[in-house]
């Protein structure tokens, strides 16, 4: 990818809930389908590439939630996570081809192997708890299948956690030769995986130079199998039209957060098994002191929420060079949200996308509808 390009821009469906504030009940809104959808509604109309949808006991269930949304918009792409081994690999096929063609080719599948914490297990499955080296194990047999089926192939296999005997796929996806498969990891087992399975290797938004390491080393490893791999950043936003502004924004949005509320979060954190998690943790330490961790990057996200837990915040001018900094690394699609999202997302594109060069057609649109019906009145 040349630096000229401009990345594919994803939003994000909250449907754990959304609100104005991080360790507040105030203003928090639930996960109301009628919520949600006005979120999906504004990214499709807004002009966003897609839209990702979190997995986890915590979450509206993400397939449901893509299959309900998808007959509602007209280009929002569907990024769906799953955990690999909650659901057969063939029955994961078969979901993924027909949302697939019920969306018109609008599918995408994001692998979360999980951190091992007790939330695995609060799944149902394993029926063990499974160390990384194992979850990574589990997740490396479960993405073969599944791409094997949805290629086409006729498939019998046999592994340490997975067995399938002449799986066939009845109907396959519209997207040829499969919609694309996302996933993210920072130890060395996820980094094999991504190399040899996965479309877009995912990061969270670490700085730039930090972030490279990763890249670089996924990319070595993907040649090595023959193989190319896309990258993409999953971040926080916070866009203002000046720097004080949003930075103030920043503030607001963890002014509720006590010490004490941070404290216990970042024991839990500390306590998580992921690797990812833990460089996230190592940005800041848990200190409101040390939130800004790189020009623009903002660290305030994750002294409560668990896995990415920072923000490009700024102008547009400076966050569009935050993004330029990411795409000369080689990064081409970044997933942002912002809370609240429905608002954010108006904030986003009409204030980001033009900086970027991004197309605007659905943000004039909007601006155009909303003329008429001033007039109207």
């Amino acid at each position: 990818m040349t630096h000229t390009q401009v990345p594919d821009i994803f939003w994000f469906i909250p449907t754990s809930g959304d609100g104005r504030h991080l360790g507040s009940s105030n203003q928090k809104r639930t996960n109301d389908f009628h919520y949600l959808k006005s979120v999906a509604l504004a990214a499709d109309t807004l002009g966003f590439d897609g839209a990702l949808l979190p997995t986890g006991y915590g979450c509206e269930e993400a397939w449901i939630t893509a299959s309900a949304l998808a007959p509602l918009t007209q280009r929002l792409k569907f990024l769906v996570a799953v955990r690999p081994g909650l659901i057969s690999p063939a029955l994961a096929a078969r979901m993924t081809a027909a949302l697939d063609r019920i969306s018109g080719g609008r599918v995408s599948l994001n692998l979360v192997s999980g951190s091992g914490d007790k939330a695995l297990l609060a799944e149902g499955l394993p029926e063990r708890y499974l160390d990384k080296d194992e979850r990574y194990a589990l997740t490396r047999e479960w993405v073969h299948v599944f791409r094997a089926l949805l290629q086409g192939e006729s498939v019998s296999f046999q592994g340490e956690h997975l067995s399938i005997t002449e799986g066939k796929l009845q109907f396959g996806p519209v997207q040829q030769p499969l919609p694309p498969v996302y996933f993210g990891g920072s130890s060395e087992p996820a980094i094999q995986v991504a190399a040899d399975y996965t479309d877009v290797y995912l990061t969270w938004g670490e700085p730039p130079h930090i972030a490279r390491e990763k890249i670089e080393r996924v990319a070595e490893q993907a040649a090595l199998a023959g193989r190319k791999v896309r990258f993409g950043v999953r971040a926080h936003i916070i866009v203002r039209e000046t720097e004080e502004e949003a930075w103030k924004e920043a503030d607001r949005l963890i002014e509720r957060l006590d010490d004490e509320t941070i404290r216990k979060a970042q024991a839990q954190l500390s306590a998580n098994g992921s690797t990812g998690q833990q460089r996230m943790i190592a940005l800041h330490g848990g200190n409101k002191d040390n939130l800004k961790v790189y020009k623009n990057l903002w660290a305030g996200v994750g002294l409560t929420r668990a896995g990415a837990g920072t923000a490009f915040v700024g102008n547009p001018e400076n966050i569009a060079a935050l993004i330029e900094e990411y795409k000369q690394i080689g990064v081409d699609t970044f997933i942002l949200s912002g809370y609240p999202h429905l608002e954010e997302a108006y904030r986003t594109a009409e204030l980001l996308f033009p900086a970027i060069g991004k197309t605007q057609t659905g943000v004039l649109q909007v601006k155009e509808n909303e003329r008429r019906l001033a007039v109207s009145f």
